[in-house]
């Protein structure tokens, strides 16, 4: 938990998915750096460090991500007045993987997978997505990520339902993103499937697809590096 200075406070919060494939999580740069920028912006910021799946210790290897992101959404809402938080601007953002998991979070928001005797909203309301996984469709798929959630021999049915992409509706949080045109780890083209959907249901977002700038880039991507792309206001 990262919390702004109280004269700097805007009530906005942003739990943040860090990135990873699935296997890892990178708390640094895609985490605690991020948190410490969003709080200049007056923004708090809750660092999710979620489950990797593993059939080893999960009876459900695909919904323990979205349980841990839900639950940090729930915890937030459920804490905002502590925490000098407005319940209706919490946000979510995530990298890579992460930016997967945030994106499930804004999608399947009505299958609320906790215990939530109160029934408090899962959804949040806005999504933040930097170089995300959308897809688990074979042409643009990052297929680490699909054997992570889904084992090695998922369905064609699970491969639509963890498509972001194809779960868009009406109730879809506005979002933001951004992805560089040479990325090498996820193809740019989830970013813009994404934001085609959202535009179709008339969703507000907004999208920023840079010349070059790789992949895990975090906050400062290379060409970008004296102002980086953290200048807009969250929330």
């Amino acid at each position: 938990m990262f919390l702004p200075s109280k004269k700097t406070a805007n009530e906005t919060a942003v739990v943040i998915c860090i990135g990873g494939g699935y296997w890892a999580v990178c708390i640094d740069h895609e985490g605690s750096e991020v948190a410490k920028k969003l709080n200049e912006l007056g923004v708090a910021a809750i660092v999710l460090k979620y489950r990797i799946s593993n059939d080893e210790w999960m009876i459900n290897r695909e919904i323990s991500p979205l349980q841990d992101a839900q639950q940090a959404i729930k915890t937030v809402r459920d804490s905002a007045a502590k925490w000098f938080i407005n319940p209706n601007r919490i946000g979510i953002m995530g990298f890579s993987a992460g930016g997967h998991l945030a994106a499930t979070a804004g999608t399947h928001f009505d299958k609320v997978l906790i215990p939530n005797k109160n029934n408090t909203s899962v959804r949040p309301d806005f999504m933040v997505l930097i170089y995300p996984v959308i897809s688990f469709m074979p042409a643009i798929a990052h297929a680490g990520s699909i054997v992570q959630i889904l084992g090695n021999n998922p369905t064609d049915d699970k491969l639509r339902e963890y498509s972001n992409e194809l779960q868009v509706t009406t109730k879809t949080p506005p979002t933001f993103l951004i992805h560089a045109s040479d990325d090498d780890g996820v193809n740019p083209m989830n970013s813009i499937v994404f934001y085609d959907s959202l535009i179709s249901k008339k969703i507000p977002a907004e999208l920023h697809i840079y010349q070059s700038g790789g992949h895990g880039f975090g906050l400062f991507m290379k060409n970008l590096r004296s102002c980086g792309w953290t200048g807009v206001k969250v929330g």
